[in-house]
């Protein structure tokens, strides 16, 4: 079929395709701040441990604080948790998430205290 033109679907810039479907992504200034309060939350047990400020109690709460604060900034300024379309059922998940963690958790710990037949 000499002639015969088939139709062409429209190209938009360049053949790139739109990248942002609804999604949401964080600004520099977003991306800048959760990456200086990533480094100061891990400088600050860093020093506290090679310093021996603190008792071993002490220094293993702040570990634990530091590690906790830590993640709330990344979810919230990497992962964009609270940002978008579904941002309540992302957070009702890792809610969720979170309680069958400690659940399994507190179970191991509690089965591996009080185990009868290992006494």
């Amino acid at each position: 079929m000499a002639g015969s033109k088939t139709a062409q679907p429209a190209r938009s810039g360049g053949g790139h395709q739109q990248h942002d479907a609804g999604g949401s992504h964080g600004s520099l200034k977003s991306y800048v701040i959760g990456f200086a309060l990533s480094i100061i939350l891990t400088i600050i047990p860093l020093v506290i441990v090679l310093g021996g400020m603190v008792n071993r109690t002490g220094t293993l709460v702040i570990i634990l604080l530091a590690a906790i604060l830590q993640f709330v900034v990344q979810l919230l300024f990497f992962m964009h948790v609270k940002e978008g379309p579904n941002a309540r059922w992302n957070i009702m998940a890792l809610i969720l998430g979170m309680i069958i963690l400690l659940t399994i958790v507190a179970g191991s710990i509690w089965i591996m205290t009080y185990n009868a037949v290992a006494h």
